[in-house]
């Protein structure tokens, strides 16, 4: 595979992962983040640091993997933007949550600079973005795909090519939102309701993580709850954001999404309670709240 220079512009919890996991693929990598302490970390594993500009200039490819819209333009096209400091032909691969529409913005003000643009929202958390086994989401021309390409590999474990128009990477990551959303929610009221009837929630986490009520963020989420670990490896505070974007968009096509809608309620409630910015997992507590209930570690 051919080894590329890449700009990581964001280096949180995936951000990071996705840069290592490229610095192991053996690319020249830069890593760009308001937390100087991750980019020493990045450096440390052969990363590069470099001011933002110079950085992008230097770049084949740059992923902005940042938390929203606001700031996916601000990085890509605000005052101190970066896309025009990107050599014509460059890529520029766009990781956040977004609405489709903006992706469409985003897309044809990078055409303007002659840039190309990949819709590409990702999936599969911290720990698959440091293994390089992300699923990302992802629409755009082929040009944009080709140049992409070797950044993608090193990232993800799976590509999903969604058509050449930009929007629907962003819509198909709002459906997969929409589920991992309403599940984290269900499995916090189900835990609840464990709780209220006596049962010891190791015990349910085992025999429900084999049963058919299953889910995948009931297996990874439950047992944070029962080691009291509310660690952030993805934040309460994602999703009001995130679940606001399915409201907007189903809104606007005129779709009643009533379980996206109550899971959203749930997760103001945590945020509203003070645990925006723990793990997901906290919105168990909205419900055993209510109820005057202790989950695991609770005095």
């Amino acid at each position: 595979m051919k080894q590329t220079t890449t700009t990581i512009v964001g280096l949180g919890s995936m951000g990071l992962g996705m840069a290592k996991s490229l610095v192991a693929a053996g690319h020249r990598v830069f890593g760009a983040d308001l937390d100087a302490g991750r980019v020493q970390e990045l450096v440390a594993e052969g990363g590069e640091s470099a001011p933002l500009p110079e950085a992008a200039a230097a770049s084949d490819i740059l992923v902005c993997v940042v938390l929203n819209a606001a700031q996916t333009r601000a990085v890509l096209f605000g005052p101190e933007g970066c896309a025009r400091h990107l050599r014509q032909g460059a890529v520029i691969v766009s990781c956040a949550t977004v609405p489709p529409e903006f992706a469409r913005e985003m897309a044809a003000e990078a055409a303007v600079l002659g840039l190309l643009y990949l819709d590409a929202p990702i999936s599969g958390g911290a720990a698959k973005a440091a293994q390089g086994k992300l699923s990302i989401m992802a629409s755009g021309g082929d040009a944009a795909f080709d140049a992409a390409a070797p950044a993608l590999d090193a990232m993800a474990e799976v590509v999903h090519r969604l058509g050449e128009a930009p929007g629907a990477g962003s819509a198909m990551k709002s459906v997969n939102q929409l589920l991992a959303g309403v599940h984290i929610a269900a499995m916090g009221e189900a835990l609840a309701f464990a709780v209220s009837q006596g049962l010891d929630l190791e015990q349910v986490v085992r025999v429900i993580t084999s049963s058919a009520g299953n889910s995948w963020m009931f297996e990874n989420r439950a047992p944070h709850v029962v080691e009291n670990d509310y660690a952030p490896r993805s934040m309460v505070n994602i999703w009001p954001k995130d679940l606001g974007i399915v409201q907007e968009i189903a809104a606007a096509a005129g779709l009643p999404v009533p379980m996206a809608e109550t899971a959203l309620a749930q997760f103001r409630a945590a945020a509203e309670a003070g645990d925006g910015e723990v793990d997901d997992a906290a919105v168990t507590r909205v419900y055993t709240r209510a109820a005057g209930l202790k989950l695991p570690g609770e005095a």
